[in-house]
């Protein structure tokens, strides 16, 4: 498989939606991930990533014009021991409560299904990166709708195990801006991880469409000693 370089990717899509991506740094020493959200309605365009605990979650950044919270605030990132989580939605709080009562990340994954916005159906992505004895593992989810038909919900798992240095993938809720918005096919781009976090977080933000980016969540974890160091970049301020 090509790899891709992820900056002329981002460049190339005025809406990839929301997306996630999880890799390894150049240098090899850190787990990557990153996660952005974008937006074509005032309401989508109305949030702001913060802290919470070892994670994010998203906040309303104006609350009076706050409309429909349901899809649009959630924790995109949660953290249970060693395993980080990172989704488009408040599945990840389905996967945190499934790894904590000893289910796997495709299990507790089974009771969800792709976000019940027609005519979208938008996909749920989901991803865990697992740092255990300075050994690296992750994995991305997709729950889908069968070719915008809401009767039935594909689902496809994807696992890397230690990943190379300098490689990641990268999977997003939409192929292309439309109506409907067509959901993301195939499994995730294989794509470069370039730079440190601060040249990271930079190009992934200004790769994003002007007019709709929203929020980006960077974390770069130390996989000898699982110390992590984050960015978070929003467009409101």
């Amino acid at each position: 498989m090509q790899k891709l370089n992820l900056f002329k990717e981002l460049d190339a899509n005025s809406y990839p939606g929301r997306g996630i991506v999880i890799g390894r740094s150049a240098d090899g020493k850190y787990a990557v991930t990153a996660y952005f959200i974008m937006g074509r309605s005032t309401n989508s365009r109305n949030r702001v990533f913060v802290e919470d605990g070892d994670g994010i979650r998203t906040k309303a950044f104006d609350e009076s014009k706050l409309e429909d919270p349901s899809l649009i605030i959630y924790a995109p990132v949660r953290v249970l021991g060693n395993t980080t989580i990172v989704t488009n939605g408040d599945q990840t709080d389905t996967i945190y409560d499934g790894l904590k009562a000893g289910k796997s990340f495709e299990e507790s994954l089974r009771s969800r299904e792709f976000e019940p916005d027609a005519p979208n159906y938008t996909p749920r992505i989901s991803g865990i990166m697992d740092i255990v004895s300075g050994k690296y593992t992750y994995a991305l989810s997709i729950l889908k709708s069968d070719n915008g038909n809401p009767e039935e919900c594909n689902r496809f798992t994807f696992a890397y195990d230690n990943p190379l240095a300098g490689e990641g993938h990268f999977i997003h809720t939409y192929m292309k801006d439309g109506n409907p918005l067509p959901s993301f096919e195939g499994e995730p781009k294989f794509v470069s991880i370039e730079g440190d976090i601060e040249t990271f977080t930079t190009k992934i933000w200004n790769s994003l469409n002007l007019d709709n980016k929203v929020s980006l969540f960077v974390r770069f974890i130390d996989i000898a000693t699982g110390e992590s160091k984050t960015r978070i970049v929003n467009k409101n301020v």
